[in-house]
């Protein structure tokens, strides 16, 4: 699963005149990502809370919308309690009912659940946590809890040495593709771009967006992802775009759009029940969704413009992350995790935070590891965070973030090696 090897170098050869002139000015003032490391070819250290005017008006506009339906609800309020909001799916109902036949990827094999049925229960969310190897005779709890005695033994000093020798570890990777005059305001962060050998290319002119493919392989077993930066709202129509040619039907998002006043993603869905989002190549209608203590479920149907065919999309959003730090308790991330892991089936998950590396790689790591506990696989956390890094820069961006990924495998792996 290591990447590709960079081709060509496009963009070098572009010098000062007065429109690059204005786009370095640009570039220079984008923020930079709140942890990370600038990648070559990029310079000038700005403020890291400085966001894009334009996207914070959009976004309170968006907040300030009167028939905005779906907003986020705190869990302050009555931790244990969930609510379940639906929307019905009527729009290009009968245009679609008569073009059945071109249905795209999921669309075929599952459908939007009707108005007004919850999608999942606190019940079933918990089963789904208390999962248990495929075979769990009295060797391999013994082997658990062999391994979880090993891993314990590396909490705090060691495994910040782990990671600190991550850091230092020289990876080859290109990002001449971000660097190009024309792609720098579709970037998020100007420090965290993808390796040109495995962006996500859009269309058939292989058009850029902030992306990359990662395959993580474990056991023989090879795990498929995007992990790209939350959506601007220049690069929303994008984004669909690559949901669409990707053949994607989940969508996971661990941020919530604003987070300590800073915008850290565009709200890329309708803000209405009652109004579908109508982007330049196809509409999103929210069919359905549920607020959960932890996070919250919609389903879409995205529909083409051009064929009238639509594709179901579970997008599912972890609202318990703090500003600073990591989840705690860890039970809503583990039932989180595996809710994503049973919803998706068909193309590659696409994982995204605001940078799309610290809180993305700590869910890609967790979902193999947990999948290998499943299937009785041993793992290596320092090595699947190892491959991730050679795919996208940054991946699992602090030491916190590092810890939080150990911290929550050993409360998988302590509830194995005790039960009875």
């Amino acid at each position: 699963s290591s990447p590709r090897k960079a081709g060509t170098e496009p963009g070098k050869d572009q010098q000062a005149d007065d429109s690059n002139t204005k786009d370095l000015n640009s570039w220079e003032n984008l923020p930079s990502s709140s942890q990370g490391k600038t990648p070559r070819s990029v310079a000038h250290e700005v403020f890291a809370n400085e966001v894009n005017s334009e996207e914070v008006k959009s976004a309170f506009q968006d907040f300030q919308h009167s028939d905005y339906e779906d907003l986020f609800k705190e869990t302050t309020e009555g931790k244990n309690e969930h609510s379940m909001r639906t929307a019905g799916g009527s729009f290009l109902r009968d245009k679609r009912s008569s073009e059945r036949e071109g249905l795209a990827g999921p669309s075929q094999s599952v459908s939007a659940r009707l108005p007004g049925m919850q999608i999942v229960s606190e019940r079933e969310l918990t089963q789904l946590a208390q999962f248990r190897p495929l075979i769990f005779s009295f060797h391999e709890q013994s082997a658990i809890k062999n391994c979880f005695i090993t891993l314990q033994k590396k909490v705090g000093y060691e495994i910040i040495q782990e990671f600190m020798n991550l850091q230092y570890k020289s990876l080859p990777g290109e990002f001449n593709f971000g660097n190009e005059p024309r792609n720098r305001d579709k970037n998020r962060y100007r420090d965290i771009l993808p390796y040109d050998s495995t962006r996500v290319p859009l269309g058939e002119n292989k058009d850029y967006i902030n992306a990359s493919y990662i395959r993580i392989t474990n056991a023989g077993e090879e795990y498929f992802y995007i992990a790209t930066q939350g959506p601007l709202p220049g690069t929303t129509d994008d984004f669909w775009q690559m949901i669409l040619e990707n053949n994607c039907n989940v969508i996971v998002m661990i941020t919530r759009e604003i987070e300590d006043r800073i915008v850290k993603c565009h709200h890329y869905w309708p803000i209405s029940m009652k109004k579908p989002l109508e982007l330049k190549n196809c509409y999103i209608v929210l069919e359905n969704y549920q607020i959960l203590q932890y996070f919250i479920i919609r389903i879409f149907q995205v529909v083409r413009k051009s064929t009238g065919t639509s594709h179901i999309v579970k997008q599912l959003q972890f609202t318990n992350w703090p500003d600073h730090g990591t989840p705690a308790p860890v039970d809503g991330f583990i039932k989180y995790v595996r809710y994503v892991r049973r919803s998706h089936l068909t193309g590659p998950m696409v994982v995204h935070c605001s940078a799309g590396v610290g809180r993305t790689g700590v869910f890609l790591c967790v979902d193999v590891v947990f999948c290998a506990i499943e299937k009785n696989f041993s793992f290596n956390i320092r090595n699947i965070v190892a491959q991730m890094r050679e795919q996208r820069h940054g991946m699992v961006q602090t030491k916190e973030q590092y810890c939080f990924c150990y911290k929550i495998i050993l409360e998988v792996l302590q509830k194995l090696a005790t039960f009875k």
